[in-house]
């Protein structure tokens, strides 16, 4: 599996040493920089004994303290504090992170940088309404391997105004809502002044109660598809009602192409059966008064939304649709998420010019002597908007596909790097040389009895001026483990990056089943090789 793309090495079966450089070491100090005195240590302690790569294991772990390398009070050690650019970061959680620097491959490293997310986020099975915007790109919760305590699952983003929790999900107004309920508003007022002009100014009155009613049927068909998703033992994260209609952000793919069918298609299916309990209410009520035009227009608008959705193309639930069946067909989920994408893409091509073609012939009410130029406009860019929407979402339902075909490429026991243990007053300058000696890439600081207590931070080590290493213990540049942080070598895709994201933070302890320390995984080590399995073409 190529996964060159991280800088970090993994500890071979055999306990074999390997070829990479050990922890980098920044430029020499500028010549100003003030020189040890002659009663401190010597830059280099000597040790009595250099430990190989069995060291990573618990049992081993305990290394002799060679004499002399206390460090001296003339160069006391001082913990370093990192800052973030950026503001609030998911991190302080928690707790202050420093900022990580990741070596380059010649064993250098960079000035320190602040930290990021370690994986771009994957994106969730997002069933919208009449049309898509942005997916949200979250990765799929799954299980942690935090003993006894379950991974935190990561705060909302603001949605727009919480409105309510149905089935325990979260149901959002973004603020672009009413952006559209003044449109339709002023549209559908519009519209009654030409059919009601004796309601007056009113006419906006039921103009917004028309805006509030059709969206109200949109959170309906979201909830069909959360229902479903519920069924299918899907977590739902969220239903967001936005511009151009809603989307509920499921977290995870259906399991089978029949599961993947059913939950596209009861959203438009609800809309269906709420048309027609419209054009049923609308029965006894007589034609031309205020109860009759709304529930005409809500069934109408109903069965726009269904016709609209079942539309064959991603990112629309009839393209899911497509998707299960050419998933069914070839047993491939790529080929049918490819297949439905290029189809959403006719699709948007067909609706920028279809759609004012249509409305000017007359075929959804234009042509009428009332159309004017302001008309033609408006038809024009709501049909822009419409297909850049399709556009876009097919496009990101390709991403995210290929998204998923490579994230079993992450694997921490692949990631990680080799890691030497060190007791807490060693100094800065012996640790590096027995990790140079054992070629390994990180330092976990141990007590005396070799169970594991902190990981010292790479961004620390850089920090610190090499005339100065002698005097600094690796317990000050070191960040204090918590059980989040100890990760399972056997952890890959999803549920490596749902353990990251848990926990977030620079370094990660990675251990066997059995509780031995295999190494030191990176979160810039797994961004990278994110980064560059996404790059490969499927």
């Amino acid at each position: 599996m190529d996964v060159s793309g991280a800088s970090g090495q993994p500890r071979s079966g055999d306990d074999q040493p390997t070829e990479h450089p050990a922890v980098p070491t920044p430029p020499p100090p500028a010549p100003e920089a003030p020189a040890p005195t002659e009663d401190g240590p010597d830059t280099d302690p000597a040790a009595t004994g250099t430990p190989g790569p069995e060291a990573v294991r618990p049992e081993a772990a305990r290394a002799e303290k060679p004499e002399g390398e206390t460090p001296g009070p003339a160069e006391p050690a001082t913990p370093e504090t990192g800052t973030h650019e950026g503001g609030t970061h998911e991190a302080d959680e928690a707790g202050t992170r420093p900022a990580h620097t990741p070596a380059d491959d010649d064993g250098t490293a960079p000035p320190a940088a602040p930290h990021h997310e370690p994986h771009p986020h994957p994106d969730p099975e997002a069933h919208r309404t009449l049309a898509h915007t942005e997916p949200h790109t979250e990765p799929p919760a799954g299980p942690g391997m935090a003993k006894g305590k379950p991974p935190r699952p990561p705060k909302e983003p603001g949605g727009g105004i919480l409105m309510g929790r149905p089935f325990g999900v979260p149901v959002y107004v973004a603020p672009s809502w009413f952006l559209v309920a003044a449109l339709i508003t002023w549209v559908f007022g519009g519209q009654l002044d030409r059919v009601l002009p004796e309601l007056g100014a009113a006419r906006y009155l039921v103009s917004l109660f028309f805006a509030v009613a059709f969206y109200a049927s949109v959170l309906v068909h979201e909830l069909a598809h959360t229902v479903a998703a519920i069924r299918f033992k899907l977590p739902v994260r969220r239903i967001q009602l936005q511009f151009f209609g809603g989307v509920s952000e499921i977290e995870k793919e259906a399991e089978t192409p029949g599961r993947e069918f059913v939950l596209a298609f009861v959203g438009p299916l609800l809309s269906l059966v709420l048309a027609g309990l419209f054009y049923l209410a609308m029965k006894p009520v007589q034609p031309g008064t205020v109860p009759g035009v709304l529930l005409a227009g809500l069934m109408v608008s109903n069965l726009i939304v269904a016709a609209f959705n079942l539309l064959p193309g991603l990112p629309l639930d009839g393209g899911r649709m497509l998707r299960a069946v050419v998933w069914k067909i070839t047993g491939k989920p790529m080929s049918g998420t490819v297949a439905a994408a290029w189809v959403g893409r006719a699709l948007a091509v067909a609706v920028l010019v279809g759609l004012p073609l249509l409305n000017s012939s007359g075929g959804l009410g234009g042509g009428t002597e009332d159309t004017g130029g302001m008309d033609t406009v408006t038809d024009a860019l709501l049909a822009a908007i419409l297909a850049a929407i399709i556009w876009t979402g097919a496009g990101n339902s390709l991403r995210m596909a290929r998204l998923r075909e490579h994230l079993p490429e992450l694997r921490a026991r692949t990631l990680t790097r080799r890691a030497v243990p060190v007791e807490t007053d060693t100094p800065l300058s012996e640790a590096l040389r027995r990790a140079n000696a054992a070629g390994a890439r990180a330092l976990v600081v141990v007590d005396a009895d070799g169970h594991p207590l902190s990981l010292v931070r790479e961004s620390a080590i850089v920090g610190v001026p090499e005339h100065r290493r002698p005097w600094v213990p690796v317990s000050g540049l070191a960040q204090d483990l918590t059980d989040d942080m100890r990760v399972s070598a056997e952890l890959s895709g999803e549920e490596l990056l749902d353990a990251l994201r848990a926990a977030p933070a620079t370094e990660y302890l990675v251990v066997e089943n059995t509780g031995e320390i295999y190494g030191v995984l990176s979160a810039a080590d797994v961004e990278r090789a994110f980064v560059k399995a996404m790059a490969r073409p499927s």
